[in-house]
């Protein structure tokens, strides 16, 4: 059977664009259709049942030391759509698509990055921090984060936070969470913490959806209800600029996390390519 993707159905209005642009974030009510997010809810709970990934290292907890046998409190799964491919057939793509168009231009790209669970009542936060942090630091990445969650996304389980306008600074100093290097997840430090100023929050329905740049400072609270936190996370690329003045990122060069472990190993084991 020939799976086509649907045609998008969402239309931002210039005020959307605008406040995107302005603030560095925007709030979409409505993404996809309830319709697709259960289906979309399915895959990803047989992605987390099955812990696609675990062994190539695409699998792990964001927010601990990730050992085996480790009860997890964040863990995530980049590139879903390699273990599910389906999800490349959904209304959400074809909707986030459609949004990284007209947010980044018609040359943007978009495709499913990772997936973050949030346990019951143990799902642990996602301290403050910028995506750009965790990526390549020779470049200016024009790119944006696309949250999707499937089920309601409140205060309570962990919704998205953000800092608007932060997005107009650079990528500011990092480290591990808890200054760990064992910890594949970032944050702020104590001394960049007064950067969280007038942080605004952003509940959701299902299929609903949070976009931000690169660099907006963001944060989602710990899950204390008694039912996970899902969320599906689209990235949009527009492509990169060298830097004038290229800079490291020690906070990534410092990781030595069981996650690299097992990617390595991956590598060494994969049969060799004709």
């Amino acid at each position: 059977m020939i799976h086509v993707m649907p045609n998008q159905t969402i239309q931002l209005t210039a005020d959307q664009i605008d406040f995107f642009h302005r603030e560095g974030y925007l709030t979409i009510d409505e993404l996809t259709t309830q319709d697709d997010v259960a289906a979309i809810r399915e895959i990803y709970d047989h992605l987390f049942e099955t812990r696609a990934g675990r062994d190539e290292g695409r699998h792990f907890d964001l927010a601990g030391t990730d050992e085996d046998g480790r009860e997890e409190t964040l863990p995530q799964i980049l590139g879903p759509h390699r273990y599910a491919p389906q999800l490349e057939k959904t209304l959400l793509l074809a909707n986030a698509t459609a949004v990284a168009n007209q947010l980044l231009g018609p040359e943007a790209t978009c495709q499913f990055a990772h997936a973050i669970f949030k346990p019951p009542r143990i799902g642990a936060a996602t301290p403050w921090h910028q995506d750009a942090a965790y990526w390549e630091p020779a470049v200016i990445h024009r790119k944006a984060s696309i949250w999707v969650p499937l089920q309601p996304a409140t205060p309570e389980n962990g919704c998205m936070q953000f800092v608007p306008r932060s997005h107009q600074s650079d990528v500011m100093p990092h480290q591990s969470i808890r200054n760990d290097p064992r910890i594949h997840g970032l944050e702020l430090p104590a001394t960049e913490m007064h950067r969280v100023d007038g942080a605004v929050t952003c509940p959701l329905a299902p299929g609903g959806a949070t976009v931000h740049d690169g660099y907006t400072l963001h944060y989602t609270a710990a899950n204390r209800t008694n039912v996970p936190r899902r969320a599906i996370i689209l990235s949009a690329s527009a492509g990169t600029t060298p830097r004038s003045k290229p800079r490291r990122f020690p906070w990534m060069e410092s990781k030595q996390t069981a996650r690299m472990v097992r990617q390595a190993k991956a590598r060494d084991h994969a049969s060799p390519q004709d």
